[in-house]
């Protein structure tokens, strides 16, 4: 089923942080200048920013790949590298972003902050870091680490103020032409309108609120029925409903039973849903009777609810909704913000110590740990001092002590990513 008419899958990559340089001090007259390797720089983050002038998901469709740069690799005379500016990237408030391959909620773009959803990678440690009284000239320098990257599906969540609901062909198309710039197509048929149908409603010279026509429920949306749940959801982040109910009956149906109905439909599908505010229009007053509007006011007044009679079609009782709208919207509290699933973690990416130490056969064990190919790529093999550090790196995470608990014996082959050493004690 599909979820929201907006959908962009994109790949999100932030930028990997610069390599830590292996240099050492060369000036005249100074013998034995020692290391001066700097720092390499952090990489770029990948930043959503909600813009209002953006409605759609549109760009995404036509770049799919969205990388942030790599920072700069560090230099002598310990000159650190340049952090790699973050990629800031535009889209519509409201947007969700959701890791595709798991479907957790990674931010919700609604407010007025910038939302970091993938952070780059933090630079490299230059070869002056590991200078020690007995290494004095250490030939190694530290790699930058990979910054976050995963297959992004965003997902443009309506954000209006106010959702008008109501079964199929009740006025709500009309209403909202007629109270707002929006022209969705008006006919004379169920299911006219497949999308929500979004206006911004003015009430004065800086007073105004979204409103959306929300497609026709009918019963059984909850379970899915049309297009019942991709209509529901649309509700959702709306902070008051205009409830429509044709009073007249002109379809053959009985107004009391279609209120009845379509709020069943919302608790069915969210009980705080259903518990929203709601403004009750009795739409279609100019054909309805007398006892009709009384019967179905004095219900929806026994309920608590504000109710009032329009004819969206001849514009009677169009004129004073919106400042009544306006001034309800003033008592409630904010559009509602969802709260991410995904917790990114406030560890620099790849500073894990994990590692996996597995028998592949009689003389062959393998281990498997990201962070520790980081470190052999970022060693010089061909010298001794910088692969005497990296044994012991080896041995302060506890892998030579796996390794001999799993039978490890002289001579035998170890595998770390496309690397393979002879274990000797």
């Amino acid at each position: 089923m599909a979820s929201f008419v907006d959908v962009a899958k994109i790949r999100i990559e932030a930028g990997k942080g610069g390599n830590g340089c292996v240099s050492f001090h060369r000036e005249k007259y100074v013998a034995n200048g020692g290391p001066d390797g700097g720092d390499g720089g952090r990489g770029g983050d990948v930043v959503l920013v909600a813009d209002d002038n953006l409605s759609t998901l549109m760009d995404f469709r036509y770049k799919r790949k969205y990388a942030a740069q790599n920072g700069e690799d560090g230099r002598g005379k310990k000159q650190y590298g340049k952090a790699a500016p973050d990629l800031v990237l535009k889209v519509p408030r409201g947007t969700l972003v959701l890791d595709d391959a798991t479907g957790l909620l990674r931010a919700d773009v609604s407010g007025d902050e910038p939302v970091v959803i993938a952070k780059g990678g933090r630079g490299g440690w230059g070869n002056s870091h590991f200078a020690t009284p007995q290494r004095q000239a250490p030939r190694f320098a530290k790699p930058g680490l990979p910054g976050d990257a995963f297959d992004a599906r965003l997902e443009l969540k309506l954000i209006a103020d106010v959702g008008l609901i109501g079964f199929p062909n009740v006025g709500k198309s009309t209403l909202i032409s007629v109270i707002s710039a929006a022209r969705p197509k008006v006919a004379n048929y169920p299911f006219t309108t497949l999308v929500p149908q979004l206006g911004v409603v003015r009430v004065a010279e800086e007073e105004s609120f979204v409103a959306a026509d929300i497609p026709g429920l009918i019963e059984g949306a909850a379970g899915g029925a049309g297009l019942g749940h991709d209509f529901l959801r649309h509700v959702e982040r709306c902070r008051l409903l205009l409830h429509l109910v044709d009073v007249s009956g002109s379809e053959g149906r009985d107004p009391v039973a279609d209120f009845e109905k379509i709020n069943a439909e919302l608790a069915a599908f969210s009980p705080e849903l259903a518990g929203r505010p709601q403004i009750v229009l009795g739409n279609k007053c100019d054909i309805a009777t007398e006892e009709q509007v009384a019967a179905f006011r004095d219900f929806i007044e026994e309920k608590g609810l504000i109710f009032r009679t329009i004819s969206a079609a001849a514009h009677t009782g169009t004129d004073e909704l919106p400042r009544l709208v306006y001034t309800e919207l003033k008592k409630l509290p904010p559009v509602e913000r969802f709260v991410p699933d995904y917790i990114p973690s406030l560890q620099p990416a790849g500073e894990g110590r994990a590692f996996i130490a597995t028998k592949l056969d009689d003389h062959l064990f393998e281990v498997e740990a990201p962070w520790l190919e980081r470190i052999l790529a970022g060693s010089n093999v061909d010298d001794w001092e910088s692969l005497q550090y990296f044994q012991r790196q080896l041995d302060s995470v506890g892998v030579l002590a796996k390794l001999i608990e799993l039978g490890v014996e002289e001579d035998d082959t170890i595998k770390i990513g496309d690397y393979e050493f002879d274990y000797v004690f």
